[in-house]
């Protein structure tokens, strides 16, 4: 007897280019594992289980990889939209005081808001991590934690936006630890559900020294190297200034670009400079809702993927792109590299949810548990009703719509039920880990006192 079947679904595996479908498909789980995939007919006459669920009329898929994330931002979405020197004038004031209880009730909301649409696993780079992690450990989701590491003084947005940032070594030092003690406590934490890895916050915020001791860190200890690269002019002015050359050159020179790199954003790469990353092994995070609010640009993730990179899906931060929802982030992708391209075949739907899928859990090196639904790993999926107006209606002959409609259509409001090891995480739209409105209520309090303290001090 297992724990659980789901049958009778539109099933979604993500084991081939076009996403898998199994009409009339059908789940086994027992424990954290997922035991098989088939059709409803093979998985009944083969297993008995304490619970079926029947989902006639609805889409069973892996749940999301959402591979670039901040939760610890959400206070203060929406802050800095529609704005040139979004980093130093727009966010600054925020993140340079916000308190780490504030940041701590801000994760929380952002993990509810990706919850209910449909991410299971975040790969959250933020500050104070340690306790983010508590969040995460609550939440019963899947994380891949990166506590961020710079040189950077709490009053960054007071310098000119051209000015060399001052690296300040006593707040590297001290980050680096706190990134070090996160790898020794947390790594394989709750059965291996919580991970942990290394993240310079940008090659322009930290010492070459300590880029370089983070990579030593990260062969000894097995782990990625998470790290915005190329992510604006301005990086790329400050890595010239210091170096003499170009953000992604300058690393390939250092010996940084290989198969521990997730590279993120890419937004000021040249195409040439994204396929050396992909030739090198390093893989890519495409934010298309943040870069495109930030900076009004489209990075270059087609010459990534033409030169054989893999790359996933980020929703970045609320302050930058304001949702943290990966159906977002998938109609984005698809669209804007339509535009850029001038060619309406480039990102295609099967394409794009791989990305959210399968291709991010290989980015951040997660995909021999994640990603797919296949025998042997961990039961982490969403069930989509696809009755809702914005899905309907479903047909299969003689082209089959669901992919392009999940990719086009869906707003992330239509994900009904979350599994994440096997476990409930959201069932029927009501998160079973965390009090939803004791969440909301508590940010929006903690907002109030971080805007009315930035106000007095601007």
């Amino acid at each position: 007897m297992i724990d659980r079947m789901i049958t009778h679904a539109y099933l979604l595996t993500m084991t081939d280019e076009h996403g898998g479908l199994i009409l009339d498909g059908a789940v086994a789980m027992d424990g954290s594992q997922i035991l098989a995939v088939g059709t409803t007919e093979e998985i009944k006459a083969t297993y008995q289980a304490k619970e079926e669920i029947d989902v006639r009329g609805k889409v069973v898929m892996p749940g999301l990889v959402d591979a670039h994330i901040h939760t610890s931002m959400a206070l203060y979405r929406g802050v800095a939209q529609d704005t040139h020197h979004w980093l130093q004038k727009g966010v600054g004031p925020f993140f340079g005081n916000i308190t780490a209880d504030e940041a701590v009730k801000g994760s929380r909301l952002n993990i509810v808001e990706g919850i209910k649409a449909g991410t299971t696993t975040f790969s959250d780079f933020d500050n104070p991590m340690p306790l983010i992690a508590e969040n995460y450990q609550q939440a019963g989701v899947r994380a891949r934690m990166t506590s961020t590491v710079n040189a950077l003084p709490p009053t960054l947005h007071k310098l000119g936006v051209d000015e060399l940032y001052p690296l300040d070594e006593a707040i590297e030092q001290q980050k680096l630890q706190e990134a070090v003690t996160l790898l020794e406590v947390w790594n394989g934490k709750e059965k291996g559900r919580l991970t942990v890895m290394l993240g310079p916050q940008g090659p322009d915020m930290v010492s070459k020294e300590v880029l370089m001791e983070m990579k030593k860190l990260a062969t000894q200890h097995k782990t990625k190297i998470h790290m915005h690269v190329a992510q604006g002019d301005r990086e790329i002015n400050q890595v010239i200034k210091r170096y003499g050359v170009r953000t992604i050159p300058w690393l390939d020179e250092i010996g940084y670009l290989d198969h521990q790199l997730i590279a993120i954003h890419l937004t000021e790469a040249y195409d040439d400079e994204a396929a050396l990353l992909a030739k090198r092994g390093a893989s890519m995070i495409h934010c298309p809702g943040s870069i495109g609010i930030i900076d009004g640009m489209v990075p270059p993730v087609l010459a990534f993927l033409e030169a054989g990179g893999t790359a996933g899906l980020g929703s970045d931060n609320a302050p930058g792109n304001n949702c943290n929802n990966l159906f977002n982030e998938m109609k984005a992708a698809a669209v804007y590299n339509k535009i850029k391209a001038k060619d309406p075949t480039v990102m295609a739907a099967n394409k794009v949810i791989r990305m959210a899928t399968i291709e991010g859990a290989k980015a951040i090196g997660l995909d021999h548990e994640t990603g797919s639904l296949e025998p042997g790993k961990k039961a982490d999926l969403i069930i989509i009703n696809m009755k809702e107006p914005n899905l309907s209606p479903v047909i299969l002959a003689p082209v089959c719509n669901i992919v392009p409609n999940l990719v086009y259509s869906a707003r992330g409001h239509e994900v009904e039920t979350v599994i994440v090891d096997g476990q409930k995480i959201m069932e029927h739209r009501k998160v079973l880990t965390l009090d939803e409105e004791q969440v909301v209520r508590e940010a929006q309090e903690a907002a109030t006192k971080l805007a009315d303290r930035v106000s007095s001090l601007l």
